[in-house]
């Protein structure tokens, strides 16, 4: 799945995007999270495919599995 998104700094300023778009793959999140269906973006967006949506709450799913820890402010003088 992971293979439908593309990150290209010449392409959405490096933005993750949909591979052959210039369709950033937040903005599909966003949507999905605002209540938008998958048929309702499939028809907005002509050049997508529903493996396309897919792949990008994969990524989603990716990022959010990652773990950091935070950095502590220390005082240097």
């Amino acid at each position: 799945m992971i293979d439908r998104i593309l990150i290209d700094p010449a392409i959405c300023h490096g933005q993750a995007c949909v591979k052959g778009t210039r369709i950033p793959v937040h903005q599909i999140i966003k949507m999905l999270a605002n209540g938008d269906t998958i048929e309702v973006l499939l028809g907005e967006y002509p050049s997508l495919e529903r493996e396309d949506i897919l792949a990008c709450l994969y990524y989603a799913a990716l990022l959010a599995e990652e773990s950091f820890s935070p950095i502590e402010a220390t005082n240097r003088i």
